[in-house]
């Protein structure tokens, strides 16, 4: 993205702070918004999750999954999901802030960043 999009985006996530669900009954998740450019339009990356794994089969989805223990931080749990699901490098990442909470009927709670 250009460096003004990119700025009006963070700036907008810090001036509406993350509404936070504190519910141990729900299990964490973390998952990418990722914005990408492709053909001069801006686009949001989904994916179509996989029959073979234990929740939501075959779900359209942003990257991300269940917390790790080494993960540290749900924001690492997103990027190492959105790395073994498609391909994308931490490192290629540029964080500009966090989504509110989401419960889901399936009992897990979604960090979205």
């Amino acid at each position: 993205m250009r460096a003004p999009e990119i700025e009006t985006i963070r700036q907008a996530l810090a001036d509406n702070p993350k509404k936070t669900i504190d519910d141990p009954s729900l299990r964490p998740a973390g998952v990418l918004l990722v914005v990408y450019p492709k053909d001069g339009e801006y686009c949001v990356l989904l994916n179509k999750r996989s029959q073979l794994v234990e929740y939501h089969k075959g779900e359209i989805s942003f990257p991300g999954g269940s917390v790790d223990p080494e993960d540290g931080t749900l924001l690492a749990t997103a990027m190492r999901e959105t790395h073994e699901e498609m391909g994308i490098l931490p490192d290629d990442i540029e964080y500009l802030g966090d989504l509110d909470d989401m419960p889901t009927i399936s009992h897990f709670l979604i960090n979205a960043f």
